[in-house]
């Protein structure tokens, strides 16, 4: 199943009112979900790592295999912000350049706070909370899992 495809079922779940969709093929399952917050689509399959955003009323979660996690101690009233793809991270734009957040950074939506390489492609990790970041849980350079604790945030 390629993108498009996903994409046309996205639309076509988004025009009716199926409340959750599920597809599988081989050893993709991919999970359509109506909601009423931003989407953030992942699509994860062996081989290929691929992340967009859009912001219609849907959420797509493709599982090739069960990831564990490694559970994170969290004050409660702290908030993670999590890797939505495998990849590599990085803190910099680039060699030489200053880091995209600091601890102690005040943060806000749509800030980028880092870089995950996947297949050869950057990907800027934006925030979607307003807070201040409390500690960064990744080592530069360091591989990272799906849905992996990156950030801690302190939204007060």
């Amino acid at each position: 199943m390629d993108l498009k495809q996903i994409q046309e079922l996205i639309k076509m779940v988004n025009k009716s009112n199926i409340g959750e969709l599920t597809v599988e093929q081989k050893d993709i399952k991919i999970t359509i979900k109506q909601k009423e917050e931003r989407i953030t689509q992942v699509i994860n399959s062996p081989g290929a790592t691929q992340l967009a955003s859009v912001p219609q009323q849907i959420t797509v979660a493709a599982i090739a295999a069960p990831i564990e996690n490694k559970p994170a101690e969290v004050a409660s009233n702290l908030i993670t912000i999590k890797s939505p793809m495998i990849g590599t991270f990085y803190k910099k734009p680039g060699p030489g350049k200053p880091d995209f957040v600091n601890i102690g950074d005040e943060v806000t939506p749509g800030k980028v706070v880092c870089i995950i390489e996947a297949m050869k492609l950057f990907n800027e990790i934006e925030c979607e909370v307003k807070g201040k970041i409390v500690k960064i849980l990744v080592e530069e350079s360091s591989p990272v899992e799906y849905d992996q604790p990156l950030f801690l945030v302190d939204p007060s």
